[in-house]
């Protein structure tokens, strides 16, 4: 039989696939939430008479399933996200989200159909694989501190050789595979601040600690940190996303101001410096003009370090599956992604299966509101997952 029986009966069973992620698109669950959604994959898993299931794995309800077969062989981790977003849907779907205010705005969905429908050829097929296959079903992408880490630290990884991951994308075409060399993401810190100066009227700013100017130069200062402190090869990007002082009166010298804002770099030296200089450059200002700051720094998820050998494995499979010129490699993206806590374990490869569709107004931003993908996606995941798996385990 082989790879080839496995890709028919995959494309075969389609139509149950994307029902299922069309059913997880309606009822999305948040972010350490997914009691429901967690408990369908385990039935699914079950019926397709896979036992070797542990739930409530981690920090919230990700699951390890493993199907093993009758050779030695390597042991190959897929991972899929289940979580869905805090965003209200306008995608105009005819399935779309009944939780208010909740939406599958990632294609996290879709992921996790993939990766069912891999589960069932895989249980099927059995006693035609060496070694093993983890499926990883992971929950609590979206929020920090994420379920990636506490996954590993519960031993998702224990015995695995290599671990895959996959992402559709809503800016790449369809029937496109796209990939990163090295960097497949970047690593996302966050930071909040609050100054606190002292308010007054602003007819006396002598009798004032100004927290608005206070802010205003930590922020334009902040800016030169990439620009100055950081070498030009390595990317980096410090972004200011919020800013809040002052009252409704124009004749108030505001007491407080909170920024808060999120850092990005690739490489690990590159992010300790930031860190350091924003909280060196902002206390000094503060303190400069008779003010404080209190901060608030949250190391974020790394940046996923896709692993040589592995990428090569994967790509050349994908090349085969898909052909040559359907395969792209990507510049590397400032997003975030906690599937690099698994390659700090293990090597492996994330990549990207295209989703985009302008026919259908499947090409909006992830995390936007009518955010969809073309469905074709789901099937096109499930078969780059089997190809790579082939070379493992056939």
């Amino acid at each position: 039989m082989g790879l080839s029986q496995w890709i028919n009966e995959l494309n075969a069973d389609q139509d149950q696939f994307i029902a299922i992620r069309r059913y997880l698109h309606q009822h999305p669950e948040p972010s350490f939430e997914e009691v429901n959604t967690s408990a369908l994959i385990a039935e699914t898993l079950a019926s397709f008479g896979i036992t070797d299931v542990k739930r409530n794995v981690g920090n919230g309800y990700g699951l390890v399933a493993t199907v093993s077969g009758p050779l030695p062989g390597p042991a190959v981790a897929l991972r899929a996200d289940f979580d869905a977003l805090r965003v209200p849907e306008e995608s105009g779907v005819e399935f779309a989200s009944e939780n208010p205010g909740i939406m599958h705005a990632c294609g996290h969905d879709a992921h996790t159909a993939a990766l069912l429908s891999v589960a069932k050829v895989i249980s099927v097929h059995r006693n035609e694989i060496k070694g093993r296959v983890v499926f990883l079903f992971q929950n609590a992408e979206e929020v920090q501190p994420g379920g990636a880490k506490s996954m590993v630290e519960a031993g998702a990884l224990d015995g695995v050789d290599v671990v895959y991951g996959i992402h559709v994308l809503s800016g790449l075409d369809v029937n496109r595979i796209g990939y990163c060399k090295t960097f497949g993401s970047a690593a996302s810190d966050t930071f909040k601040m609050k100054i606190q100066g002292r308010g007054g009227h602003a007819a006396n700013p002598h009798l004032c600690v100004d927290s608005v100017i206070v802010a205003a130069e930590i922020i334009t200062s902040a800016q030169t940190i990439v620009s100055r402190l950081v070498n030009p090869v390595n990317p980096a990007v410090v972004t200011f996303g919020g800013v809040r002082a002052g009252a409704t009166a124009a004749n108030v010298i505001a007491d407080t101001a909170s920024l808060a804002g999120t850092v990005r770099t690739l490489d690990s030296s590159t992010r300790s410096l930031i860190k350091a200089a924003l909280i060196e450059r902002s206390t000094a200002i503060a303190s400069f003009y008779g003010a404080s700051v209190d901060i608030d720094y949250t190391d974020g998820y790394p940046s996923i370090m896709n692993t040589a050998n592995e990428v090569e494995i994967g790509v050349n499979a994908l090349k085969e599956a898909f052909g040559e010129n359907n395969v792209e490699c990507l510049e590397v993206s400032m997003g975030g992604e906690d599937f690099a806590y698994y390659l700090q374990e293990k090597p492996g490869m994330f990549f990207y299966v295209g989703a985009r569709n302008d026919a259908i107004d499947a090409n909006y931003p992830h995390h936007h509101p009518k955010f969809k993908i073309d469905e074709h996606a789901i099937q096109q995941s499930g078969e780059a997952f089997l190809n790579v798996l082939a070379h493992y385990i056939l």
